[in-house]
């Protein structure tokens, strides 16, 4: 990634100079969510030639309505959307296209009737990220020698409708049919920690043979894995001998710090720090110079054990990287 800009080393440029942004945030439901925040917000800084307008929506569609209509309202020249779930955003976006205001979607993504209401989005390929943790599971547990039907696994959901549920639910489902492995359940969470764990608790009392839990982020299997071990269970990669293993997402500092404990087994990194790629789409879009409609942030997944050093996803083949603490010092989230 790019950086965004030395602040200390530019001067401030004048309000009436720069490229009016009104950014609409889903929430702060997670260390990830928090890293996305301040990645953006610290790209469309004034120093940077841009005058923001920032909205907290606390994770409801509703306030996300009324945050777009106040920045139509105040003839903002983009507006950027970090969507709580994919659907119902047509009429709010043909505003703000009626207004003349291009909107840049960032993270999930949207289901429009009218695909031009979107101007370019940004973000990761949430289904993919659920092909390399699946793959990673099967080739993981053939290489131990553990059949399929062993398999006994609980999804801990993320936002129901958010696109990243969406794709790491679905590939889950067609993993569990394609492998043979048996999907106890999928309860939503959320992505926060407190009702992850909550989640966990009841999941354990209702099911006494899961041996994998696989969460859709990781505030959720940390949540998660706290209730395991308040049960007197453990976490781990030895199924074979009743410890239960974890899979995640996001790879922020948080969980890839249980990687290291050897408490989460694979981290599949979603890259919070897509402010530089939308700093570039925002100049770019009110410019009228060329841009990308879509644009993949590049990331990689993590574990602690180099049994499954690799795994191929639509013909490409995707490095698992094993943990140090030297590559944890060095990431910025």
């Amino acid at each position: 990634m790019t950086a965004c800009g030395d602040a200390q080393a530019e001067e401030e440029i004048e309000p009436t100079q720069c490229i009016s942004v009104g950014f609409s945030q889903l929430g702060a439901e997670s260390d990830w969510r928090v890293a996305n925040t301040e990645s953006i917000k610290n790209c469309l800084s004034r120093h940077n030639g841009f005058e923001l307008m920032f909205d907290d929506a606390q994770q409801k569609q509703d306030k996300q309505f009324i945050a777009i209509r106040n920045f139509t309202q105040q003839e903002v020249d983009c507006i950027v959307l970090a969507p709580v779930m994919e659907t119902g955003w047509d009429t709010v976006l043909e505003e703000a296209r009626d207004a003349g205001i291009p909107v840049i979607v960032v993270d999930r993504q949207v289901k429009v009737t009218d695909t031009s209401l979107v101007t370019a989005w940004v973000g990761s390929d949430f289904s993919k990220e659920a092909d390399i943790a699946c793959q990673w599971l099967n080739s993981f547990t053939k290489a131990k020698g553990i059949e399929a039907g062993e398999l006994n696994i609980v999804d801990i959901q993320g936002t129901l409708g958010a696109t990243a549920q969406i794709g790491r639910t679905t590939g889950l489902e067609k993993a569990c049919i394609k492998y043979g492995w048996n999907l106890l359940a999928k309860v939503p969470a959320d992505y926060t920690q407190t009702k992850a764990k909550e989640v966990m608790q009841n999941l354990l009392r209702n099911y006494e043979n899961i041996n994998v839990v696989y969460c859709e982020n990781d505030n959720e299997a940390i949540g998660a894995i706290e209730a395991i071990e308040e049960s007197g269970l453990k976490v781990g990669t030895d199924i074979k001998n009743g410890e239960i293993l974890i899979i995640s997402f996001d790879a922020a500092n948080s969980g890839l710090t249980k990687v290291l404990e050897g408490k989460i087994a694979l981290d599949v990194e979603c890259n919070p720090l897509q402010g530089a790629e939308v700093q570039k789409l925002v100049k770019a879009v009110i410019n009228g110079t060329e841009y990308n409609k879509y644009t993949y942030i590049e990331e990689r997944a993590f574990c602690l054990d180099d049994t499954v050093k690799s795994v191929t996803v639509d013909d490409q083949e995707c490095k698992i990287t094993v943990l140090t603490q030297d590559i944890l010092n060095s990431r910025e989230y």
